[in-house]
Formats: C-alpha cells, sequence, structure tokens
C-alpha cells in the first residue's frame, strides 16, 4: 500500500470539509444531510475529504436491510480527493473511516453508497472496499439546465417551496405549479436529462446484517453487462 499507511485520519469542521468538497468534487457540491467529516492528511496537508450522513430519505432506504433500527445505519455521501495522495488511498480512507465509526458510534450496522455512472465511476472505490452492489439503475434524476449546471431531482424535491438562485429565484413548486413532476419541471426550464446509471452499494460493518438484506446481491460482472462501467466520467 506504500505511503497510503501514512495517511492520517481526522474529524474536521464542516467548514473546512465542505469548502474542499465544492473545491474538488467533480459536482461542486456538498450534501446538506452531512454531519459527520473525514478529513485525510498526509505530510501534515488536508488531500482528502469523506462525508458521512443521514440519507435523504431514510423511510426508503432503511427497509433494505431488515431489522434496522432508525439510527443503525449511514449514508457515505461524500467523498473527494486531490491528486497528491498515492495509489490505494480512497480505499485506505474509507477502511479507516469506518473503523473510527465503528469504535465511537457502536449502533451503526451497515453504511449505504451511491455512484454516480453517469457523471463520474461505477465504485471501483467501493468494490475494492469490500462493499456489496445492490443496486444498478438507469439513472434519470440528473438534468442539466440551460446555464450548464447539474442538478440532481432530489436536491429539489427534498425542498420543493426553496427558491434558488439558478432558478432566478424561483422554487421546484413555482415551476410545476405545486406538484412534484419531475418532466414537468425539465420541460418548463429547458432542460436536459443526463443519461447514464446508479449504482448502490452497502458495506456491513456488523456481519449479521447481511444476511438480512431484502434485495439480491448482484455480482459485479453485471456492472459490464448492462454498459454502466464508467471511469472519471468516461464511459468504458
Amino acid at each position: 500500500m506504500g505511503r497510503a499507511k501514512e495517511i492520517i485520519i481526522k474529524v474536521i469542521p464542516a467548514s473546512i470539509a465542505n469548502n474542499f468538497i465544492k473545491k474538488h468534487h467533480y459536482s461542486g457540491k456538498v450534501v446538506n444531510n452531512s454531519v459527520l467529516h473525514f478529513g485525510a492528511f498526509l505530510d501534515n496537508k488536508l488531500h482528502g475529504v469523506l462525508s458521512y450522513g443521514n440519507s435523504l430519505d431514510k423511510s426508503k432506504i432503511i427497509g433494505l436491510v431488515n431489522g434496522t433500527g432508525w439510527n443503525e445505519f449511514l449514508e457515505l455521501n461524500r467523498m473527494a480527493f486531490d491528486d497528491y495522495l498515492p495509489r490505494n488511498s480512497e480505499s485506505r480512507c474509507i477502511s479507516q473511516t469506518i473503523k473510527l465509526i465503528k469504535k465511537n458510534a457502536p449502533q451503526i450496522k451497515w453504511i449505504i453508497s451511491f455512484a454516480d455512472a453517469t457523471q463520474c465511476g461505477d465504485g471501483t472505490i467501493y468494490r475494492a472496499s469490500n462493499f456489496v452492489l445492490t443496486g444498478i439503475k438507469k439513472n434519470n434524476n440528473l438534468a442539466r439546465l440551460p446555464n450548464g449546471e447539474v442538478i440532481h431531482k432530489m436536491t429539489l424535491e427534498s425542498n420543493p417551496s426553496k427558491k434558488h438562485i439558478f432558478l432566478s429565484n424561483r422554487s421546484y413548486y413555482q415551476i410545476t405549479g405545486g406538484g412534484y413532476n419531475w418532466n414537468k419541471f425539465v420541460e418548463k426550464v429547458g432542460a436536459t436529462i443526463l443519461e447514464g446509471y446508479q449504482l448502490r452499494y452497502i458495506y456491513f460493518i456488523d456481519k449479521k446484517y447481511r444476511k438480512k438484506l431484502t434485495v439480491e446481491e448482484i455480482d459485479f460482472s453485471e456492472i459490464k453487462r448492462v454498459g454502466a462501467k464508467m471511469y472519471k466520467g468516461k464511459k468504458i
């Protein structure tokens, strides 16, 4: 693993984590649900951030694993690294942060995360970190606005009354006429749906919970079969 073993993981403030994510994450955006931020330090400087928090819609996610309590799972909802870190750093950082969660928050039984195979990658890091693949679906929830900005459906529908600068200070509800209508929104603002896939991965901190999975585990070979392979925004 080389110098990756020298990386030091520390809990860092949201302000520092979010500034780093805005600069280094491909989306340029943070997830407001993130509540636990880890910094990856090498040679006394911050070179990576991993942010954990609640899923935007916990009621839909919790049913993936039977017997899970409301506060017994987390989502790894942002990872961002600069180019300074050596090979294998990402999987090393995931491993170390999960160990810290297991030690300091023993109620957490599993971690969920999603790979954006529309703009970024198909989850190579998760597979190298012993996550289980539990979902591959076509992703119709990302749209590019006329100004070039990419927006996710959930960002708007989680708070449909909130006004956004990139929507000329209008809210999702104002554009759709007060309903949850993604297609109408896309049409009204002249956006374009981005074609691609979303992959869902789960890491079981408590291995007993793997037997409680309510969906089938998917063999990694299925990613290539359905045409979902992507790395750093490029189809493979």
